[in-house]
This record gives structure tokens, sequence and C-alpha cells, in this order.
């Protein structure tokens, strides 16, 4: 009975991993083919007058969707990091983990982050274009934007934070150091790496982000955007827009694009494993 129970044991196990194998077979692929189609389309057609140049109608550039989403990553970040890393502070160092308060935040952040980017463009439509009369500018979808990556930050922030031993914390109190000064001194520079990320992968959000940046940036594709207050457009919306005219700087814009989150996604992972390397060195 052991025997033929082990066998049917072992092969639940193999038909498991077959099935999970085959699982990341697909999606790689899936993910290939679609790398490799965007950038066989987009690649020929990739040029400094198409990246820099200056937009015509007969030579479209991207220059004006580069400095646009410039824009939105520094309004969103300037807004939403400390915002974000303060409130991952707070929970993770100054409340109790099992008081109802603390759980109902984190039930609304929860749901915060799973709201469609479409909700965020009504709201910021509404509030920052109508409400306040920004009317379509950057400051409005930066403003959006920062509020949509928040979820993200606080998450990753307090995982990290929670992450970091209470023994270290113990050491700085024994050595006289107060509760502040242990936060910068110890936790933050050991949580460094995956507030860092958090940070990295929020700017490919923004970097990506279309839904929101229709209701509350415009799409003006063909003017370089003045300040914070212009309407402007992104690398993601200039898809959108080159798609109606211009099919292959529509391709040429989305190799761009998927290039662009690609090289976010690394950088992320190459710091992750620098300040990794720091905190077992300093250790």
């Amino acid at each position: 009975m052991k025997t033929n129970a082990h066998k049917r044991q072992v092969l639940k196990y193999v038909v498991c991993k077959l099935i999970a194998q085959a699982a990341l077979f697909v999606s790689l692929v899936a993910l290939v083919i679609v790398m490799v189609f965007v950038l066989l389309r987009g690649v020929p057609h990739i040029n400094m007058q198409f990246l820099f140049g200056e937009y015509s109608i007969r030579a479209p550039s991207i220059k004006p969707a580069l400095m646009g989403t410039l824009y939105l990553i520094v309004i969103s970040l300037v807004v939403a990091a400390p915002i974000g890393i303060g409130s991952a502070i707070f929970l993770a160092e100054y409340t109790n983990s099992k008081s109802r308060l603390v759980r109902l935040i984190r039930i609304a952040v929860e749901t915060l982050a799973g709201i469609p980017s479409i909700v965020y463009g009504i709201f910021g439509y509404l509030v920052f274009v109508v409400a306040l009369g920004f009317g379509y500018s950057f400051i409005g979808g930066g403003l959006t934007l920062a509020i949509m990556i928040l979820p993200v930050i606080v998450r990753s922030t307090e995982e990290s934070l929670l992450a970091v031993p209470r023994s270290l914390r113990e050491g700085s109190f024994a050595l006289g150091s107060s509760k502040v000064r242990t936060i910068f001194s110890v936790v933050l520079p050991c949580a460094a790496n995956g507030i860092v990320t958090s940070l990295i992968l929020a700017v490919g959000r923004v970097v990506s982000e279309s839904a929101v940046l229709i209701l509350t940036i415009g799409m003006v594709v063909d003017i370089v955007p003045k300040n914070f207050t212009s309407a402007g457009t992104s690398l993601a919306l200039a898809v959108y827009g080159f798609s109606q005219r211009y099919p292959e700087q529509a391709a040429a814009t989305g190799a761009v694009l998927l290039v662009l989150v690609v090289a976010i996604n690394i950088l992320a992972t190459l710091l992750g494993k620098v300040f990794g390397k720091g905190e077992l060195v300093d250790g």
C-alpha cells in the first residue's frame, strides 16, 4: 500500500511539474513573440530625427513624448515617493501590526492597488482637470499617476522594512540611539534594496500608462511641452496617436517604449543585487 501511495505521489509531482513547465514555456513564447514582432516592425524606422528631431507631418518625432514622459516621472515621484515611504515607515515602525487600524489601512492600500487605471483617470479628470481648473496638463496627469503608484511604493517599502531583522533595531537602541536615528541610520539603509526597486518599478508603470493620461494631459503629439502646466503626450499615448495615421512610427514608438520598460526592469534587478551585496558586506 505504501508503495502504491508513494507512486501516486510521485506521479502527481511529475504531472504538476510538467504542467508548470508547460505554462512557463507558453508564457515565455508569448512574451518573445510580442517583443520580436514589435522590434522587427519598429526598429527599422528609428533614427535621430524620429527620436530627437522637430515634429513635422512628413517626419513625425517622439521628442514631445519623451519630454512629456520625463515630466510625468518627475512629478509622480516627487509627490509619491516621500508620501509612500513615510507611510510605510509609519506602518512598519510606529504601529502595532495586529491592530484594527493597521489592518484597515492595508486593506485600503490593497484595494487602491487593484483599481483599474481608467478609474484613476476619471478621478484625475474630475478633480484636477475640472474641479481644480488645471485643465489638460502634466501637473494633473502627474498627480493622478502619483496616487496610482502610491500603493505600490507603500506595500514594497513596508515589506522591505519588516524584513530588516529586529536584532539590528535592538542593537541600535542598546547603543543609545533614538527611534528616529535608528530608522534613518539602520533600518532604511538595510531596506534600501526594496525601496529603490519599488521606485524603479513605479517609474516603469508611469512610463507604460495610457488610460490615465488620455483623460488628464490630452494628446498633443506635435508640440514639445514648455512646462508642467502644458498639455502634451507620453510614449504610451504616442503609440495610440501615431497608429491612426503613421503605423510605422507607431511601431517604432512601441519598440522604444518596450526597450525602455525592459531597461527599467533590468535596472531594478541590478540595483537590487548591488544593494543586497552592500547589506551583506555591512552585516
